[in-house]
C-alpha cells in the first residue's frame, strides 16, 4: 500500500524456519543491506546470527502487543533507507491487521508497506516439522505415553494403520486416504525417533531416508543410469536381478519372507518366491479335496489354491496391506 509520506518505507521480511539460516532470496539480502534499520522482535530469531555475520546490524526491540509494534514500525524516520522488520517464525500474529488498521485510520501518515518473502518452503519441508514434533514428544517434558513406547509396543499400531490405509484406498475415500497416509508416516517417524536412542546402534530418520534413496537409485538404473528398459516387464526383471545380487548371501529363496503375514498372503508370497526360482510346482491332482481334512492336508490344500491363483494372475488379495508378489514398489 502506498502512502503520501515521501521516502518512508517499511519492509516486512518473512522467512521460513524450514531452511537453513542465511539461505535468503537475493531481493531479501538487497533489502537488508540497504536498510536504514533492521529490527527483530526476538533476539533468538533463527536468521539473526546469519544476517549479522553478513555485516548487517540487527536491533532487537520489545515486540509487545501487535498494535504497539505496528505503531513502532510505522514511526521510523524517513530518509535513511527503509526499515526492515524481520518477521518471526510464528508470523507475528495480529501485526498485519494492526498495520492495515493504521494505514486506514492514519492515511498519509504511515510509510509505504511492502511484504517481502525472504525464503520459501521447499517440497517436503513440512517433514522437518514432524521431526521436531516427534522429538518434543519423546524428550523430557513431552508426552509420557509417547516416551514409554518401544518398537515392540508400536507393532500393533503399525499393522492397524496399514490396514486402515488399504481400506481407504479400496473405498476411494480421498479424505481418509490423506489421513491414513499421515498415520502410516507417523509410524515411520516414531520408530526412527526411538531408534535414535539405541545405546549401541542408533540411527535416525535421515539414515532411514538415505538408505531408501540409495536403494531406489540403485534399482532404477534405467532412470538414474545408462541402462535402457523397453517396458514395465523389463523394469521388473532388472529389479529382480539387482535385488538378487543384493541378497546373494541368502541361503534359501524363502529367506526374507515375513512369517507375520496373514496366512493366505504368506502362502501367496511363498508361491511367488518359488515360482521365480524356477520350480514348476505341484501336480494338478494336489488340488483335489481330501476325503478327510487334517491340519496338514488343509494346509496343503490352501497352499495349492494360492498356487493356482498365482498362476492365474489373481493372487493379489485386495484386503491385505502386503502384496504377495515382489515388484519395483517393494524393497
Amino acid at each position: 500500500m502506498t502512502t503520501n509520506v515521501p521516502g518512508a518505507k517499511l519492509i516486512l521480511l518473512t522467512t521460513t524456519h524450514r531452511v537453513a539460516p542465511g539461505l535468503l532470496a537475493w531481493p531479501a539480502w538487497e533489502a537488508l543491506r540497504s536498510a536504514g534499520r533492521v529490527l527483530v522482535g526476538d533476539e533468538t530469531h533463527p536468521q539473526v546470527a546469519a544476517v549479522r555475520q553478513a555485516g548487517v546490524t540487527v536491533e532487537a526491540v520489545p515486540a509487545g502487543s501487535a498494535p504497539a509494534l505496528a505503531r513502532l514500525l510505522t514511526g521510523q524516520p524517513a530518509g535513511a533507507g527503509p526499515t526492515v522488520w524481520l518477521g518471526g517464525p510464528d508470523g507475528d500474529p495480529g501485526l498485519t491487521d494492526a498495520l492495515a488498521r493504521l494505514a486506514v485510520e492514519h492515511a498519509g501518515e504511515v510509510p509505504e508497506i511492502e511484504v517481502l518473502p525472504g525464503s520459501y518452503d521447499l517440497p517436503g519441508s513440512r517433514l522437518l516439522d514432524l521431526v521436531t514434533v516427534m522429538d518434543r514428544l519423546r524428550s523430557p517434558g513431552g508426552c509420557p505415553w509417547d516416551a514409554e513406547q518401544t518398537h515392540e509396543s508400536l507393532v500393533k499400531y503399525l499393522v492397524e494403520e496399514a490396514y486402515e490405509l488399504v481400506e481407504a484406498i479400496e473405498e476411494g475415500d480421498r479424505d481418509s486416504l490423506r489421513e491414513e497416509l499421515g498415520d502410516v508416516l507417523l509410524q515411520v517417524f516414531f520408530h526412527s525417533r526411538i531408534a535414535e536412542e539405541h545405546p549401541g546402534e542408533p540411527f535416525g530418520i535421515d539414515d532411514v531416508a538415505g538408505d531408501i534413496v540409495e536403494k531406489l537409485v540403485y534399482r532404477h538404473p534405467h532412470v538414474f543410469g545408462d541402462v535402457e528398459a523397453g517396458g514395465a516387464a523389463e523394469v521388473e526383471a532388472n529389479w529382480e536381478q539387482l535385488k538378487a545380487a543384493e541378497k546373494a548371501d541368502r541361503e534359501s529363496v524363502l529367506d526374507g519372507v515375513p512369517a507375520g503375514l496373514p496366512a493366505l498372503a504368506y502362502a501367496a508370497k511363498l508361491v511367488s518366491r518359488v515360482r521365480r526360482s524356477g520350480f514348476a510346482g505341484v501336480p494338478d491332482e494336489s488340488y483335489e479335496l481330501p476325503a478327510e481334512l487334517t491340519a496338514d492336508s488343509a494346509g496343503r490344500l490352501l497352499l495349492a489354491v494360492a498356487q493356482r491363483a498365482h498362476d492365474a494372475g489373481s493372487c493379489r488379495p485386495t484386503t491385505s496391506p502386503t502384496s504377495p508378489a515382489s515388484s519395483p514398489g517393494q524393497a
